[in-house]
């Protein structure tokens, strides 16, 4: 029984994967629009893709660096299982794919979106939103697929059935390396793509709307293709690897929780293995259903059109929480109730995030309202409002992951703290529970970009008025979806990186059996088998607590490192965008005949500065990442390493949901302004706006949704390299 339901796991992966490629082939034989309009989409097109292609040479070097290091510490020193080099080179080729086909999605589809947009408003709608299905379902899809092929393979090397369960710990931290590579390549996506976009969207606005006082997407601007590009590769590649990343991750957190839960009883674990897969596959099949659920009517307003996308969501969300409960009864799980509550847990946790994101971020509710308002007194006020916005938005996340993570924890433990081990399961299985619904979540949140490049194509196009109205009414539900796919990817990164904090442990007491050291000596002279000590145990052996001075330390290094990434992060996006401006300046000088459209400006230029200003700017933050936790876990060994996950996780949220929410606010409020409140475009409460909007950019696009890769990526490294903490660590 049991064998025949994992069976059902690579089934759904590929149930999502035939989904994206007939939603594909319905957006390809849509019309691409008018000669024009066809030629607009092909230089966004080839703009994201030559962008594509240089910055995968960059990564494509690192992985071959870094998989060479993996293979000395695995081959040469020991400290590590010998399929780590070739997990972590899967999870990254999967991630990335899972980036191309969304984008390469993407660019195809925004000119198709404005000629629908000019049959009617239902028609636009439904074409990016099948679209922005392609990327949600491409990134469940291959995520399981990728799942399901590692724990065949490995099982046929450690199989399960054998000894007392020890090669079901080996199977499920095995394959927790190869979400690694996904969290590598998914930083490398977040931070180079978003630097890209908003060096070009930055250059673009200040000087475009500003300066020359010419509309967003106007085909005069030299900036307007680069930005139109940025969109696809930061919010479609740079968010499908980032979320491919937070779905394995929190998958296979679980399952190596729930082989540590049962060791001993081989059944029982393997229960506790695939409970996540199946619950992630369920999924997949139950957002294909709500993606066909989601449309609209031609007068629709922006609440109409936020309630159309909720539908989808929320019928995927209710018939999830009714099959988990049959999955579980089905695999007769124990304290089955309780587990189930703690995957009810999850999904409510994701969706309050969403809303809250959505209140302190859309122009249809009062918070965005007032910082429209206050761009009558100037772009200082606006500012000064959008900060504050963002910084009371914290308060709730963080308050919903508190009592989520209580819940989850004393659900899957039977409300008793003493039971760490059943507890933490039952918080990584909330967290799959969150991600459960990823298919369609993360196609309203794809849908956005496509929306926006739809916008612009229609601008630069001439299209009717009447055309562009529907247009920017999908754009702006767009930046809300996005505000929200931000907010939710933030909220699941908190769970997973608790989840994966957990997992960290029990990959030390391998990495302890490894090097030789197979019985734990406490301070009072008992002792453990490590091959059997608990979570509480390895607490006490490494002495993790707040009283000792390294794990303190550490957790000032994780705090520090979350608001040293960001810098690096917004300086790069200010660097790039100060050489977009002088360019679009002197293309306006210099080019004559732009600004009475008798010229076409040197678009190629401009892609081509954002372009070098991202791969020379993406790679140190993005190595960070990874040389902090090892030098980290080398001087202040495990409790170091403790401390710099529970400081960076900590920080790195609140700080996320902070930039996020603060960059969709000033975003939406100059949306507002531009439907004809405040003097409407043009005026000087819209010049203030975009000032507003201009700072945003980089908190909601480039640097606030990296953290939530950061916090995983440090955990995934730490995981990694715990053999090499516990046999060199000098404290």
């Amino acid at each position: 029984m049991l064998n025949y339901l994992f069976w059902f796991v690579p089934f759904g992966s590929l149930v999502g994967l035939v989904f994206a490629f007939i939603f594909f082939k319905q957006m390809m034989r849509e019309s691409e629009g008018d000669e024009k309009m066809a030629r607009i989409a092909s230089h966004v097109r080839k703009g994201a893709m030559a962008y594509l292609k240089q910055q995968y040479k960059v990564v494509i070097i690192v992985f071959i660096i870094l998989s060479a290091i993996f293979a000395f510490l695995a081959f040469g020193l020991n400290v590590q299982n010998r399929w780590v080099p070739f997990s972590f080179l899967t999870g990254g080729f999967f991630s990335g794919l899972a980036g191309f086909f969304g984008m390469k999605t993407a660019t195809y589809a925004s000119s198709r979106t404005a000629q629908a947009a000019r049959k009617s408003l239902n028609s636009g709608l439904k074409v990016a939103f099948r679209s922005g299905a392609v990327m949600g379902l491409v990134v469940v899809g291959l995520g399981l697929l990728d799942i399901s092929l590692w724990f065949i393979i490995l099982n046929h090397f450690y199989p399960a059935a054998q000894g007392d369960g020890h090669n079901l710990i080996i199977i499920t931290t095995t394959m927790l390396t190869f979400g690694m590579g996904a969290s590598t390549q998914a930083l490398f996506a977040r931070v180079g793509g978003g630097i890209f976009t908003k060096a070009a969207d930055v250059g673009a606005d200040l000087v475009g709307k500003v300066e020359a006082g010419i509309p967003e997407d106007d085909p005069r601007n030299p900036a307007t293709i680069a930005d139109n590009v940025g969109d696809n590769v930061g919010d479609v590649a740079g968010m499908g690897a980032d979320l491919y990343e937070s779905y394995c991750g929190s998958i296979l957190a679980t399952t190596a929780l729930g082989a540590a839960l049962f060791l001993g009883d081989t059944v029982l674990q393997f229960k506790a293995i695939i409970a996540p897969m199946l619950i992630a596959a369920i999924g997949i099949v139950l957002s294909v259903i709500g993606i066909f659920a989601v449309r609209t009517r031609e007068d629709a307003t922006q609440k109409d059109l936020l309630s159309a996308l909720a539908k989808g969501v929320n019928l995927s969300s209710v018939f999830i929480a009714i099959l988990s409960w049959i999955s579980l009864k089905l695999l007769d799980f124990p304290n089955m109730w309780g587990v189930w509550g703690a995957i009810i847990t999850g999904l409510i946790v994701g969706i309050l995030i969403g809303k809250v994101t959505e209140y302190f971020t859309s122009h249809s509710f009062k918070p965005t309202q007032n910082i429209a308002q206050k761009s009558s007194t100037g772009p200082a006020t606006v500012i000064i409002a959008g900060l504050g916005t963002g910084m009371v938005s914290t308060a709730l996340p963080v308050l919903f992951i508190v009592i989520g993570t209580i819940l989850a924890y004393l659900f899957a433990a039977g409300f008793r703290f003493a039971n760490m081990s059943g507890g933490l399961y039952g918080i990584g299985i909330a967290a799959v529970g969150m991600l459960s619904t990823l298919g369609i979540t993360l196609a309203t949140d794809a849908y956005g970009p496509i929306a926006d490049n739809a916008g612009g194509n229609a601008e630069m196009s001439g299209l009717p008025k009447e055309v562009r109205k529907r247009t920017d009414a999908l754009d702006a539900l767009g930046n809300t979806t996005a505000a929200t796919g931000k907010g939710f990817a933030i909220g699941s990164a908190a769970l997973t990186a608790l989840a994966l904090l957990a997992s960290y442990v029990e990959e030390l007491k391998i990495g302890l059996i490894r090097i030789g050291k197979t019985v734990m000596e406490f301070a009072d002279g008992s002792t453990v088998q490590t091959a059997t000590a608990s979570l509480q145990d390895f607490m006490t052996y490494y002495t993790v607590n707040l009283m000792n001075p390294k794990v303190l330390v550490g957790t000032f290094l994780g705090s520090c490192l979350a608001f040293l990434f960001c810098g690096l992060a917004m300086n790069a996006v200010g660097r790039a965008a100060s050489s977009m401006v002088d360019e679009v300046r002197r293309q306006f000088r210099e080019i004559k005949g732009i600004m009475k459209g008798e010229a076409e400006p040197d678009y190629a230029r401009c892609v081509a500065i954002s372009t070098k200003g991202a791969q020379a700017a993406m790679m140190l933050p993005s190595l960070l990442a990874i040389i902090v936790p090892v030098v980290t876990g080398l001087i202040f060994g495990v409790a170091g390493v403790m401390g710099l996950l529970v400081g960076g996780t900590a920080t790195g949220f609140v700080l996320a949901v902070f930039m996020a929410n603060s960059g969709g606010a000033w975003d939406n409020a100059k949306k507002y302004i531009e439907e004809g409140h405040m003097g409407g475009k043009g005026s000087e409460a819209h010049k203030a706006a975009v000032i507003g909007d201009t700072v945003g950019d980089p908190f909601k696009d480039t640097a606030g949704p990296s953290l939530n890769i950061l916090i995983k990526l440090m955990s995934m490294v730490s995981i990694v390299v715990a053999g090499l903490t516990v046999a060199f660590s000098l404290m």
